[in-house]
């Protein structure tokens, strides 16, 4: 009876041993991947600037294509010193524009509008400049 009740007591116990052989399988496989793959990735090399080979670059001072609550464009611009505006229609932007970009094509270019224009017309402005081949279009926002 005595030899019973031991036998009976372990069969209730849990199994308190972890079986880690599977993980070990596992962890060695991944092991061999990444040691096969390791030499097919090629390492990119990027060539940085030094200091002594940096020269001063010019920023050009960008083209501001104003719209006015009446939809009428004003464009100011600088010409070496001198600022200059000019009232001007869309047929006058794009010729004046692409006379920019040929003289420099990295011309930027803001526009500006007022709060009452539709959004609308600010977008086909944008667009219009983009099709024109102008790179660097911004958007000037007035801070409060």
């Amino acid at each position: 009876m005595a030899g019973s009740m031991r036998n009976a007591r372990r069969g209730r116990r849990a199994m308190a041993d972890i079986n880690v052989v599977p993980y070990i399988d596992v962890m060695l496989v991944l092991l061999v991947i990444f040691m096969v793959a390791a030499p097919l990735v090629a390492p990119s090399i990027v060539n940085l600037p030094s200091v002594a080979n940096a020269s001063p670059q010019q920023q050009t001072p960008p083209v501001v294509v104003n719209i006015e609550a009446d939809n009428r464009v004003l464009v100011r611009y600088k010409d070496g010193e001198n600022t200059i505006e000019q009232r001007m229609s869309e047929s006058d932007l794009t010729g004046f524009l692409q006379g920019r970009q040929a003289a420099n094509p990295d011309q930027p270019v803001v526009i500006a509008a007022d709060k009452s224009v539709r959004y609308e017309i600010v977008m086909n402005v944008m667009s219009d400049l983009k099709a024109q081949g102008v790179k660097r279009v911004g958007l000037l926002v007035k801070q409060k």
